[in-house]
């Protein structure tokens, strides 16, 4: 742990919006993202790090609370028209630092409620700067504060933009700790990127995209190192969820609006000089909701009076530990429960106990998106198999049971919604046109 005299570090977190599993260079894509391979060359890179959800406000939810999405009133993507936003009784990350003596700015995609009580200064953050919403939702308004400055938002200088804020707020702060939260607007569609971006990469828009943002990384470290910062900072850079039309999970299979793991797994990356050892890789899992107590534990914080769903992974970070002993991690599609994923000494396991009656990218039906129960739990074993390609559950009914008595003794702390919700699924007949998620394992031959 920190010496009790080390000051509370500075807390940098970056947040991108759809990016895949696979679309750095450091998890194995072509595009050029030099700024975060070397956030990693320097930090600690995960390749078990995994959002609370696959689309953006849910995920972005469990991001500033810790908890589930379900337990703090999001379980599903806010639209301007939306009269609420995240629960106005959480505890959030910048209202536990600001507590501390923090001074907490938000720049950029905001998505947890547009009304004026929801929006980021009501929520712990001293400024805002950006979009409240996704860039495909209008009115596309940009803001400062609570004030629209822009409307429609310019979407080819806004990752400029953000920097430009970003870098200003980092040298306004050098006289007291600091919470810079910038969680951009792209690569969500629609795509945009400035002229001295756009054409570069060879893989397209989506690559221009994904490389400004890469230089936006480089200038905000440039800020710290500036302003003789950079020691004393931690910087963490992840997604929200997978990647939807474009971009890439990896090998992992899914995207966006799916519970597979293309649609959850995320880059994830942290860095802090002389605390998280350099090149550094962390195969033990962990979750958006463990960043609230790694942080306060950290900084000093208390923790918010509600109990937390993540936990501290400093001994991951600080390389104390391979893995922790953690509960499932439980998978949503708005208040019904998909899957649960639980690492233990003998599997990576994933269980999927439902599914909707819909493709990720196909209208709902007439009779609107259902979960249902699905013919039999389907078991994944990630360890050998991380893009959920064969069904094990026929050769582990031990497990499938474990995970199916943990998903039940857990759910009773939920919200009334939520076992509502699943006991509806449960009666729900199976949709015959549910297709199997898999197909057995095949036995090598002797």
């Amino acid at each position: 742990m920190l010496a009790a005299t080390t000051p509370p570090p500075n807390i940098v977190f970056i947040l991108c919006d759809d990016l895949g599993f696979g679309d750095l260079a450091s998890y194995g894509s072509k595009l050029h993202t030099p700024n975060l391979d070397r956030l990693a060359a320097e930090g600690a890179r995960f390749t078990n790090f995994c959002s609370a959800d696959p689309v953006c406000s849910p995920s972005r939810a469990a991001l500033l609370t810790g908890r589930y999405p379900t337990r703090v009133g999001v379980p599903r993507v806010f639209f301007p028209t939306d009269e609420g936003g995240l629960n106005l009784d959480e505890t959030t990350l910048a209202d536990m630092l600001k507590a501390r003596g923090y001074k907490t700015m938000c720049v950029g995609k905001w998505h947890l409620g547009r009304p004026a009580a929801y929006l980021p200064t009501s929520r712990g953050f001293d400024e805002y700067f950006g979009i409240p919403y996704s860039n495909d939702m209008n009115p596309r308004v940009l803001m400062h504060n609570t004030e629209v400055i822009e409307d429609p938002a310019n979407l080819e200088s806004l990752t400029a933009r953000y920097t430009e804020q970003a870098t200003k707020f980092i040298a306004q702060s050098k006289g007291a700790p600091f919470f810079l939260y910038v969680p951009h607007t792209f690569p969500h569609i629609p795509l945009a990127a400035s002229p001295r971006f756009r054409g570069k990469s060879p893989e397209g828009l989506y690559g221009d995209v994904v490389e400004e943002i890469d230089w936006s990384v480089g200038e905000v470290m440039r800020a710290l190192r500036a302003n003789g910062l950079d020691a004393n900072t931690l910087v963490m850079f992840t997604s929200d969820n997978g990647p939807w039309y474009q971009g890439s999970p990896g090998k992992l299979r899914g995207r966006k609006n799916t519970t597979y793991e293309g649609g959850v797994r995320e880059p994830f990356i942290a860095r802090w000089t002389g605390h998280i050892p350099p090149a550094r890789v962390v195969d033990g899992l962990a979750s958006m909701m463990d960043i609230v107590p790694t942080v306060a534990k950290l900084c000093g914080s208390a923790l918010p009076a509600k109990p937390l769903d993540g936990i501290d992974i400093w001994p991951l970070l600080h390389g104390d530990k391979s893995s922790i002993d953690r509960e499932p991690l439980l998978y949503f599609d708005n208040w019904d429960l998909q899957c649960a994923r639980w690492d233990l000494k003998k599997g990576n396991w994933k269980l999927h106990v439902a599914r909707h009656n819909t493709g990720a990218y196909m209208p709902a039906p007439a009779i609107g998106r259902r979960s249902y129960p699905l013919p039999k739990p389907e078991l994944y074993n990630l360890a050998t198999d991380p893009d959920e390609s064969y069904d094990v559950a026929p050769e582990n009914p031990q497990v499938v049971a474990q995970i199916q008595t943990k998903i039940a003794q857990m759910l009773r702390t939920f919200p009334e919604p939520v076992q509502k919700a699943w006991a509806e699924q449960m009666e729900r007949q199976t949709n015959p046109a549910t297709a199997v998620g898999a197909y057995p394992q095949p036995v090598p031959p002797k």
